[in-house]
């Protein structure tokens, strides 16, 4: 008995002096799609929001994402920097544009070379730091044909993506391929419930209404940071072994 106790109080002591997991950030770094809202854009939400509670205790989510950012614009303005400043080894960048990039009207836009040559430098500048970058196509807008077929908007921009994730040897999400299917289960009328479609009178911050087909309500982007999570599993990241255990039903 005196054996089992010795060997008991062993163990505890053992248990209480292996170190933890270290604690880590996941950075976002991406445009409106990914950003944090303002109130008076509810129920407009971006993707990284909900992404914040899907994790345990030793990860926090910094989402540095912003309205109407290109790969070019958020090394312009800084928003880039800032990430590099802060980021650590082991930490997790998530990289997702090309939204406003693909845009030749906007300020924003950028061109293929550039798109690429951005891209490679989020890729180098996360890696001297030690830290992991994600590459992740832009998500998918709601576009379908007249035969109830889904479109893609992002295709050129996506394959860019694509092209580098593979040659670069990076972690990648296809986002547009896996919301677009998303998006096709659903079907042309469904797939409303996801974006930010609202009729005049609906909602007190739209009193005109809103028919976008690129921005999330609640319920999309959820959904989308669910597809976002099921693909770093699937990836088998470390990051995977960090994700929050669900909640035991009693």
């Amino acid at each position: 008995m005196k054996k089992l106790l010795l060997i008991a109080v062993a163990f505890l002591i053992l248990a209480f002096s292996m170190p933890g997991k270290k604690t880590i950030k996941i950075f976002l770094a991406g445009d409106s799609t990914m950003s944090i809202k303002e109130e008076k854009t509810f129920p407009e939400t971006g993707w990284g929001m909900p992404f914040v509670y899907f994790w345990d205790s030793t990860v926090t989510v910094v989402n540095k994402a912003k309205n109407g950012r290109s790969t070019k614009s958020f090394i312009n303005e800084g928003l880039w920097q800032s990430i590099i400043d802060e980021v650590n080894k082991g930490d997790y960048v998530l990289i997702q544009f090309g939204h406003n990039d693909e845009v030749p009207t906007k300020k924003s836009y950028t061109t293929e070379d550039e798109f690429r040559n951005n891209l490679i430098k989020y890729i180098s500048e996360s890696r001297n730091k030690s830290a992991i970058p994600v590459l992740l196509t832009p998500v998918a807008r709601r576009k379908f044909d007249s035969t109830g077929h889904i479109v893609g908007t992002h295709d050129l921009y996506s394959k860019i993506v694509r092209d580098i994730a593979k040659a670069e040897n990076v972690p990648f999400i296809d986002l547009d391929k896996e919301s677009q299917q998303l998006y096709q289960q659903m079907g042309a009328e469904v797939s409303k419930l996801l974006f930010l479609q609202l009729k005049p009178g609906e909602h007190p911050n739209y009193p005109e209404g809103k028919d976008d087909n690129t921005h999330f309500n609640e319920l999309g982007a959820r959904l989308v940071a669910q597809i976002v999570l099921k693909e770093i599993k699937k990836l088998n990241l470390e990051l995977a072994h960090r994700i929050a255990k669900p909640a035991m039903k009693k």
